[in-house]
């Protein structure tokens, strides 16, 4: 198992200086991460930063709120695409999926997907503030729009990923859209229970922490707990 290539750096607090970006990008190649996921005006650092590693450059459209306009979000994708951006990390409209109008939020999601052009689009639903039922609703449109991944948040909400919703993630979409955990992924074992239910990729800052615990257990230095039945 390849846990560093699950993970996707997070590097997007507000308060993070360029030498911080700095130092997340170093540590997202030497420790040989899937991407890593950068403020948007951080992405012409990241894609230098990291040029030759294979760590991709991921980064944010319409964060945290999902509420800017349609046209915005496609814009930024745009440009975003242009500076060098190889995934985007879109969050949906979330007033307007707690509307029941799942045909802004599907358009909405298509527009960005156009303007990825064949980038890897991951749709944010931010779970924390909705009910199960707009959770199927969000993955599925997500899915109708052309998206690759639904990811459950963007970390700055009250609530981050859970068990629970993994699995109602995983059960809603097909098996060609993959599902992103983000939000509390701090230890190795919250990693690998999520990932037992269903999720690829994860948001963590906590990266080198989860990885050295990883090499550790490798070496048969801690041992591996037993799973939970409901829970982490």
């Amino acid at each position: 198992m390849n846990v560093a290539k699950m993970i996707d750096h997070s590097l997007l607090r507000p308060e993070l200086t360029i030498a911080d970006v700095a130092h997340g990008c170093e540590i997202a190649a030497r420790r040989a991460t899937a991407s890593v996921c950068v403020r948007p005006s951080d992405v012409p650092f990241a894609v230098t930063a990291l040029a030759g590693t294979g760590v991709l450059v991921g980064t944010v459209a319409g964060f945290p709120h999902g509420d800017t306009t349609t046209a915005v979000k496609a814009a930024e994708t745009r440009s975003l695409v242009e500076a060098g951006a190889d995934e985007i990390d879109m969050v949906l409209h979330i007033g307007r999926l707690r509307d029941g109008d799942a045909a802004y939020v599907r358009d909405d999601i298509a527009a960005v997907v156009a303007a990825a052009q064949g980038r890897v689009v991951k749709v944010i639903l931010e779970n924390a503030y909705l009910t199960d039922e707009q959770k199927v609703t969000g993955c599925r449109v997500a899915e109708q729009a052309g998206a690759h991944f639904v990811k459950t948040s963007t970390g700055f909400a009250p609530g981050g990923a859970t068990l629970a919703d993994i699995r109602l993630m995983r059960a809603t979409v097909s098996p060609s859209i993959a599902v992103k955990a983000a939000g509390g992924v701090r230890t190795l074992d919250t990693l690998l229970t999520l990932h037992e239910a269903g999720a690829t990729r994860f948001g963590a800052t906590a990266t080198e922490t989860i990885l050295d615990d990883f090499a550790a257990r490798e070496r048969g230095e801690h041992p591996t707990p037993p799973p939970s039945s409901d829970g982490y």
